[in-house]
């Protein structure tokens, strides 16, 4: 946005110039309108002062003034291109955008248009040069920057996306990172829960276990009586025996 306010502000200044020069400006026309033998019709478009400088101009005065008012038209209408990727903007930037793409098309007729107060170029203008041949010409520059410094003044009122990383997360994200980053500290040291299943596996592997000792030590026990009892057999009385 700074920089689309910087060139819009050389282009202020040089319309400045260009605005102290508006009787060179007029004389211009008006010569090379004679040397095209085209006095009758308005100067109505961009492309016919292009024309009159192009082929009907005889001297540097006359091409010097013109090709400045040529390059004012031109560096608005870059500024308005630049305007669009500046900001998405809103149905009302977007239309005060199309409407100075229109003003500055080469074959857009001008012959109607008019600057109005404070601008007072018109009425530097004789009555039937304002009606009759130039009042749209000379109307054109100040109409335009009029609708840019609307647009800025809309623009600057909308609200502004927040800016994105190169990794594609936002500023926002970032900023709360490192203050996330103790409970993820603390989260990651929490022993993870152990799922049902295994709970119930570990618990049959276990009783499958506790079963086996028992079964062990209930067969130690058998084999301990029968191995006395071979030693020492059942009790019988003393005397002889068959």
């Amino acid at each position: 946005m700074n920089e689309a306010k910087e060139a819009l502000r050389n282009i202020e200044q040089n319309y400045k110039l260009f605005l102290q020069q508006q009787f060179t400006f007029i004389g211009a026309l008006q010569h090379t309108r004679e040397n095209a033998h085209d006095m009758i019709r308005p100067v109505a478009s961009i492309s016919q002062v292009q024309s009159y400088m192009d082929h009907h101009c005889n001297n540097s005065t006359d091409r010097r003034i013109l090709s400045m008012f040529l390059n004012i038209c031109n560096d608005l209408s870059k500024l308005c291109h630049k305007l669009e990727t500046v900001h998405s903007g809103n149905s009302i930037t977007n239309g005060i955008l199309e409407r100075c793409k229109m003003l500055l098309s080469h074959s857009n007729d001008l012959s109607a248009i008019r600057a109005k107060y404070p601008h007072d170029v018109v009425n530097h203008l004789s009555c039937d040069e304002a009606k009759n041949h130039y009042g749209g010409v000379v109307s054109l520059i100040p109409i335009v920057l009029d609708c840019v410094k609307e647009w800025v003044a809309h623009a600057e009122k909308l609200p502004r996306r927040a800016p994105y990383n190169v990794s594609g997360g936002s500023a926002v994200s970032e900023k709360r990172a490192p203050q996330d980053a103790p409970t993820r500290a603390a989260t990651s040291q929490t022993p993870h829960s152990v799922h049902p299943e295994a709970q119930i596996s570990t618990s049959n592997k276990d009783n499958v276990q506790v079963q086996e000792s028992e079964h062990v030590w209930k067969k130690n026990l058998n084999d301990t009586e029968n191995h006395s009892g071979k030693l020492k057999g059942p009790w019988k009385p003393p005397g002889r025996h068959a």
